[in-house]
């Protein structure tokens, strides 16, 4: 028989390890199936109310297993519709999750790391250094809870990895959370059209996630010359721009889907027109639209945004090159829940 940790959180498991479990332990695997309605479409925490199983098996899965939402330190609210949800985990270490309204629905935005190791000098969240992955259960259940707290007539149906943390350094946890996010049956019902994974470019990890799921790719580039996204981003010095395209080129895509190439444009850094005209170039080789970000600016920051006419002219050149090119604004700007912003410290 399998040996299995003491009291782990049961999100941390997929229906079909679940369904092993109980196999391993003398039962019908259709009960992991039972389990995962109660956890997902029910929101049951309790396996004494998990009332189609037997008295012996929710006992059992009391004794091995925790089913545990995280716990719900703070929420700012934006003026824009915003929320920055601030959680706290098990150990003390705190993580942030920001859901978007749009038109019609929400978008939420997701950590899968306490702190990021990737070291970006534009990035707030850079500024705390990796502390530890967060485990699947963790993963998941910013998804659940937040989803369990939604109201009105917007449902969440988008979710971006674009938190705290780099995805792609998480490979395994972000995968296991991913099959319980967008199990159509019972787990949390998400269709991996929706998904967004954000990347600094870790290249040793794309083929896999393009091989593994379904979900849609971004690549956060920001320069268009080794030296200055080397200074911007420490990840160029092991895998540099010309690595980093030829992993986009090659990336398994479906029938006309795109790779969004995110550009955060700073006041004279990488934001002039001969760097619009070299991103052109660069681009080519892959299916790629680009997703332009006016840069946040937060306390103590080295970086500015540009002016208004430098980043419509940046578009313009771009657009000429016969891209999509949007110009996205973060929200959440006043909470500091836009792009770049989150850090995990109470507003307090």
């Amino acid at each position: 028989m399998k040996t299995y940790p003491p009291k782990t959180d049961i999100k941390n498991l997929t229906r079909e390890e679940l369904a092993r479990w109980f196999e391993d332990h003398g039962m019908r695997s259709f009960r992991a199936t039972q389990v995962f309605k109660w956890l997902y479409l029910k929101q049951v925490d309790a396996f004494d109310q998990m009332t189609d199983l037997g008295v012996k098996t929710r006992e059992l899965l009391s004794q091995n297993f925790l089913s545990e939402r995280l716990s719900l330190n703070q929420v700012a609210s934006s003026k824009d519709g915003s929320e920055k949800y601030l959680f706290e985990l098990g150990d003390g270490n705190l993580i942030e999750s920001v859901l978007i309204p749009e038109k019609d629905h929400y978008t939420l935005c997701i950590s899968c790391q306490v702190g990021c190791g990737q070291g970006c000098r534009f990035c707030l969240t850079a500024q705390s250094g990796l502390i530890r992955n967060l485990t699947s259960a963790e993963i998941i259940s910013q998804v659940r809870d937040i989803s369990h707290l939604t109201t009105g007539s917007r449902n969440l149906t988008n979710i971006v990895f674009m938190g705290m943390g780099e995805p792609l350094a998480n490979y395994r946890n972000v995968i296991h959370a991913l099959k319980v996010i967008t199990d159509s049956d019972v787990g949390l019902k998400l269709s991996s059209r929706r998904i967004t994974l954000s990347t600094a470019g870790l290249v040793s990890r794309m083929a896999d996630l393009g091989k593994d799921t379904q979900i849609n790719l971004a690549v956060s580039l920001n320069a268009t010359d080794n030296d200055t996204r080397s200074r911007l981003m420490p990840i160029n010095r092991k895998y540099p721009i010309e690595k980093l395209i030829e992993a986009c080129t090659s990336y398994p895509l479906k029938n006309r889907k795109k790779i969004t190439i995110e550009y955060i444009l700073m006041k004279g850094i990488n934001d002039t027109p001969e760097d619009a005209q070299r991103l052109a170039r660069l681009l080519r080789p892959i299916k790629a639209k680009i997703n332009l970000i006016p840069y946040n600016t937060y306390e103590g920051s080295p970086f500015e945004c540009p002016d208004e006419p430098v980043i419509s002219r940046f578009q313009d050149i771009l657009i000429a090159g016969h891209y999509t090119v949007m110009i996205r604004r973060s929200k959440g700007q006043d909470i500091s829940a836009a792009c770049g912003q989150l850090r995990a410290i109470s507003l307090a």
